[in-house]
């Protein structure tokens, strides 16, 4: 299958009214698996810390953090779109906002992702001049959840919702390609997908939206501290794995591996 360009994504919506597709991944193994599967964007998120890092949110993640994976997914992918989180911390100004994109590029991303709205129009735009693609994050945005207060669905007042769309169209008019709408409302998502001639992905944000993405192994079944109400289980590799070490532990202990078969003789 051919590369997934920007341009791509964008015509999915403006032209094909085809659903886009995406999933993250944060190694070589995984990213393949999900890039041969034909998914159009894999995100390395700052979800790493979360799902590989044992942090118990994506604050802690580092541009270190963030550069080790984009290396390693980069050199899977060969097909799908390649979007970077830039971490915590990593843009708090256009300086090091330019100065840690080019690091994420360097390493092998296409394009960066930054949460937030009109707080980053400037890095967002500064990017665009430079020629580094930019996917904003709106809605409830991990990096925030202490202004937040947690984990909680954003844009239920009308208050809220209106910023919502307003900072949906600041990030548009900024350069962004696409904004991904992460647990908001299914009324307000649809609002701000219609307003809109970028794609929307959304991740809890109802059917409405130009695509998905969800976390790979939430997806696969793996078992985490959270549950989020907006994931479907597509495989239960967290049973599949532990019934396979069981096994291995088992058969190591009575005498079963390796067997002559997996045995070399002199």
């Amino acid at each position: 299958m051919p590369k997934v360009t920007i341009k791509d994504i964008l015509n999915q919506k403006q032209n094909e009214q085809k659903k886009i597709t995406a999933l993250t991944a944060y190694d070589f193994p995984f990213a393949k698996l999900v890039d041969e599967a034909g998914i159009d964007i894999v995100l390395i998120g700052d979800s790493v810390g979360m799902v590989c890092l044992g942090y118990e949110s994506t604050l802690p993640v580092t541009m270190f953090d963030m550069i080790h994976h984009v290396k390693a997914v980069s050199r899977a992918v060969k097909r799908a779109l390649l979007v970077a989180d830039m971490p915590f911390g990593s843009y708090r100004t256009v300086r090091s906002a330019a100065r840690n994109a080019n690091r994420l590029v360097r390493a092998g991303a296409e394009t960066v992702k930054l949460e937030g709205g009109r707080k980053i129009l400037a890095q967002v735009k500064a990017l665009v001049r430079a020629q580094i693609p930019v996917m904003g994050h709106l809605g409830m945005t991990p990096q925030s959840i202490a202004e937040l207060g947690g984990y909680k669905v954003q844009g239920r007042t009308k208050e809220e919702a209106d910023r919502i769309l307003n900072e949906a169209k600041a990030l548009e008019k900024a350069g962004v390609f696409s904004i991904v709408l992460e647990c908001v409302p299914r009324s307000v998502a649809k609002r701000v997908t219609s307003a809109l001639r970028i794609p929307t992905i959304g991740i809890g944000a109802g059917p409405d939206t130009d695509g998905q993405v969800l976390v790979l192994h939430d997806l696969l079944g793996f078992e985490s501290r959270v549950h989020p109400r907006f994931v479907r289980r597509y495989a239960e590799a967290n049973q599949m794995i532990a019934k396979a070490l069981r096994e291995y532990r088992n058969d190591v202990l009575r005498k079963k591996f390796p067997s002559a078969k997996e045995s070399f003789e002199g």
